[in-house]
């Protein structure tokens, strides 16, 4: 029987029962995946339990030089899951380095703010004394003003007259 111009996969190819073979129980394919997949998960299950009841349950298979060696290495251990009930409230944690010099800095900072609000760092004097010039600056440049034109107003008035 001819396939045309294109050939199809081997493993591409359908096959259909027919329905006498569906009911003799002769056909190759099978009735569902489901059985199927059920069936391995019960041998999945059962050869587990057979594990289990064999011991060495926290016993791991060792590799290599691993039972000669003794290795500390805190990454090769799984980390523990910690229940919310099981942790630990009053153990307080150390903070990295980082983190504590980042706080350090934060905790600085604002004791140089709260000093500089007062008034009692260099730069909050220098910065007072500026301002101290500035004002005083600003009062004699008012005062100049007023009298200049008081002196503008008098010379007016001298000449109406």
């Amino acid at each position: 029987m001819g396939r045309g111009k294109f050939k199809g996969k081997p493993t591409g190819r359908r096959h259909f029962s027919t329905p006498e073979e569906m009911l003799a129980g002769t056909s190759t394919r099978p009735r569902s995946f489901k059985r199927e997949e059920a069936e391995m998960e019960e041998a999945e299950r059962s050869d587990v339990e057979s594990e289990e009841e064999s011991g060495d349950e926290n016993e791991q298979k060792v590799k290599g030089t691993q039972g000669v060696i003794q290795i500390e290495n805190p990454n090769l251990e799984k980390p523990k899951n910690l229940k919310a009930r099981d942790v630990d409230l009053e153990k307080t944690t150390e903070l990295s380095r980082r983190e504590r010099e980042e706080i350090e800095k934060q905790k600085a900072h604002e004791r140089y703010m709260r000093l500089q609000e007062q008034g009692k760092t260099d730069q909050a004097k220098k910065d007072l004394e500026r301002l101290a010039l500035i004002r005083q600056q600003r009062a004699e440049a008012a005062k100049k003003r007023e009298e200049e034109k008081a002196a503008k107003e008098q010379k007016k008035s001298e000449a109406r007259k």
